[in-house]
């Protein structure tokens, strides 16, 4: 499960990441004054942000397969995982002196004593719910036995044992039944399919869908690498520094850029799920800020140089 909610954090990480690097080197070599070294040797600023371009479109191309397919495919598995996880037992791993509730206490079991794990209980109780009747077991012992399947769970044959069978209905016929042995699976699984949700449905279903959460989901899958290409190419005017200025000045506005980016996407995702915002402009513009707040960083000291040189 760790596993699998790493993969889904990538699309987010990932982002962030390059964005922080990208800030962080370019920093440290406008303040080692390595750029004016670079630019002396004809490297233009042009050049360097068609490098990081690069890089940031070919991050951009992993962070939409992640989204688009590994992500989805993540949510899936984890919401089986977690299903299994409320309506199994493990029979090897019980102690006695403990009720074991299976799902939606069809299934009750209680073991007397056991020496310990992967060994014989005894003194074992099992209720057992139907539909028409209720069956109680007290068996003398309890043997898990081997998992035949892969996706099955091991069973328990239970030796001596004494069945007690009691009708629902009034008027039915209660029964006892005496066995020298009975096997019984202690989860008891009644496995129901999972309920729908949009994070882990198909890209191309949400593609073709109306509904407001699935609108929202896969605009959200489709603005994840493009915010990866421009938090890239803004951490490098963001890196400039001027001489004697604090770095640490430029980390922490890159930092509360990103933060204000992130609560943007995500309020905007929020808002198209309940409604609130229609499917267009949807959550586009908040990377449209983003692309807004990259133009003015890149070309605000141009103009404002240009600005100032004109006569009056």
């Amino acid at each position: 499960m760790i596993g699998l909610k790493l993969l889904i954090a990538l699309e987010v990480l990932i982002p962030i990441s390059l964005y922080l690097s990208v800030v962080l080197a370019f920093g440290k070599l406008h303040g080692d004054s390595e750029f004016i070294a670079m630019f002396a040797l004809r490297m233009t600023p042009a050049k360097v942000m068609r490098a990081v371009v690069a890089l940031s479109g070919c991050l951009a191309i992993a962070v939409a397969g992640l989204s688009l397919v590994v992500r989805p495919w993540a949510y899936q598995k984890l919401h089986e995982l977690s299903k299994r996880a409320e309506i199994m037992l493990d029979a090897n791993a019980m102690e006695p002196g403990t009720f074991y509730v299976g799902q939606n206490g069809n299934r009750v079991i209680f073991l007397g004593r056991r020496a310990g794990p992967d060994l014989p209980g005894r003194d074992v109780f099992v209720k057992i719910g139907y539909s028409d009747r209720i069956e109680i077991i007290h068996a003398q012992l309890a043997y898990p036995l081997p998992q035949t399947t892969a996706n099955g769970s091991p069973k328990v044959y239970l030796s001596d044992a004494h069945i007690y069978r009691i009708g629902r209905e009034a008027g039915q016929a209660d029964s006892f039944l005496t066995a020298g042995g009975i096997i019984v699976d202690p989860d008891g699984r009644d496995v129901a399919p999972l309920e729908y949700s949009a994070v882990a449905a198909r890209s191309l279903h949400l593609a073709l869908s109306d509904q407001p959460a699935d609108i929202a989901e896969f605009q959200w899958r489709l603005s994840t690498p493009l915010s990866t290409l421009l938090l890239g190419m803004l951490g490098v005017p963001l890196s400039r520094a001027e001489p004697r200025q604090r770095k640490y000045t430029k980390y922490g506005a890159a930092i509360l850029i990103y933060s204000g980016y992130y609560l943007l996407c995500t309020s905007a995702r929020t808002w198209v799920q309940h409604g609130v915002v229609p499917g267009f402009p949807g959550i586009w513009w908040a990377p449209a800020l983003l692309c807004l707040l990259l133009l003015l960083v890149m070309c605000g000291p141009n103009l404002a140089t240009k600005f100032r040189g004109r006569p009056a």
